[in-house]
């Protein structure tokens, strides 16, 4: 299925919690003088327009970024994811949004590199436009993700970066992430691996978390962030997490102190509330 197109939902509540976390990671990666590999499994568009019809339809970015980007006196590190949105905005005036290959491309020092795999043939379309100065840097293809990570693994460098980011249109994605972590940990056990996924009234998402638990992973955090309470009728998306193996040690510490301030800010009713379990040795 290609139906699928992050346009109707850039900026929402699931991408600022996804894409803080990232820039948490990004960060943390950069400390080190090392070169590493960002891979971006569903990288979408790269770049979206908050006045486009897509966004403006349901225009979730309301209740999402837009409740973050004029908002003063934020903990350090989600002022700094902030300030990264403002970059492509002036006066506070949200136009675009950034999708994850561009936040990532914001860290990429010289040295590093990115590898952008998307399906969809007009979201693939607008990444190699977006990133068509990036040169031999960064490299886009017009495939499925869950393939063309096998032939990333493991980078020359030795250290990478893994987002995965499936639209989960189909219940099978669930397992083919969880079969893709397992693949990605065989083929280089070091790399640091993301995940994300929706808080929904299905067990699919929570067996998910259980089988990444239950591998071989070593370090492993879970976050995730309910807005709001699950609906009646039992549809919808009510929230969404980020599964990381291998995170920074420094992750918790920092989650800890930013999440009460970002699910107050990101509430839609008084039952928001956020998450973390890790796992850290």
């Amino acid at each position: 299925m290609l139906s699928y197109r992050h346009a109707f939902h850039a900026g929402n509540h699931a991408d600022v919690l996804k894409h803080y976390v990232l820039s948490l990671v990004l960060d943390y990666m950069n400390q080190k003088d090392k070169p590493y590999w960002y891979i971006d499994t569903h990288a979408g568009a790269g770049m979206y327009a908050l006045d486009s019809d897509f966004a403006q339809k349901n225009a979730e970015f309301e209740r999402g970024i837009a409740r973050l980007i004029g908002t003063k006196n934020l903990p350090a590190m989600l002022k700094n994811y902030v300030d990264l949105i403002r970059k492509y905005n002036q006066n506070n005036q949200l136009q675009l949004y950034p999708g994850s290959p561009a936040i990532a491309r914001h860290y990429l020092r010289t040295d590093d590199k990115m590898r952008l795999f998307e399906l969809h043939p007009n979201d693939y379309k607008l990444l190699t436009e977006t990133f068509r100065y990036q040169g031999k840097q960064t490299k886009t293809e017009m495939q499925n993700g869950f393939i063309g990570l096998k032939a990333c693994l493991p980078p020359p460098c030795k250290r990478a970066v893994v987002l995965i980011d499936p639209p989960y249109e189909l219940k099978d994605e669930y397992r083919r992430v969880a079969d893709c972590i397992k693949d990605g940990l065989n083929r280089f056990a070091t790399g640091t691996y993301l995940v994300w996924y929706p808080l929904l009234q299905r067990p699919e998402p929570q067996q998910m978390l259980d089988k990444l638990k239950q591998l071989d992973t070593g370090n492993w955090l879970n976050i995730s962030l309910s807005v709001q309470a699950p609906s009646a009728e039992g549809f919808g998306m009510h929230g969404s997490g980020m599964f990381i193996v291998n995170p920074p040690w420094t992750l918790p510490t920092t989650l800890n102190e930013s999440m009460p301030v970002l699910t107050k800010l990101l509430a839609m009713d008084e039952t928001a509330h956020f998450e973390l379990t890790s796992q850290i040795t």
